[in-house]
């Protein structure tokens, strides 16, 4: 299955294959939070995942980082899921092109739905990295 991402067509059977590591920024230990569902979800495939909340100490036994500056600097991310009011989109993907210029990471930025905004994107897409927008990873990556 293709799906259109950005500037490419990326293939999600490929792109799923390819990561070991997700950040998830918004995590939640509240178990009626979508993304505390989803970060469950996403551990239970395997995947080495990394909670991101200043409000959190650790979700789902996880160590939780107050930012993505905050995680440790040896740790390779290859997704930077997004899971903030897209008011905060901006900002959070701001972060992540500076963690990634300083850190000479460059993950996949993947925005969870009705969170994307067009400039973000822009930016992100201008800086090379993929951004996938306004898509739920837990479907994505349960349709392959």
């Amino acid at each position: 299955m293709s799906v259109l991402f950005g500037p490419a067509n990326i293939n999600l059977k490929e792109l799923f294959g390819s990561i070991e590591t997700i950040a998830v920024i918004g995590a939640s230990s509240n178990p009626y939070r979508t993304s505390n569902h989803i970060t469950k979800y996403l551990v239970d495939q395997g995947f080495e995942v990394i909670p991101v909340n200043p409000n959190e100490s650790n979700v789902l036994g996880l160590k939780s980082y107050p930012s993505i500056f905050d995680i440790p600097q040896d740790k390779s991310v290859d997704v930077m899921n997004v899971f903030r009011n897209k008011m905060y989109t901006d900002k959070v993907v701001d972060d992540i092109l500076t963690w990634s210029n300083d850190r000479n990471q460059k993950p996949v930025i993947w925005t969870q739905l009705d969170v994307s905004t067009e400039s973000a994107k822009k930016r992100a897409e201008e800086s090379g990295l993929t951004y996938i927008k306004n898509r739920c990873i837990m479907v994505d990556h349960r349709s392959i």
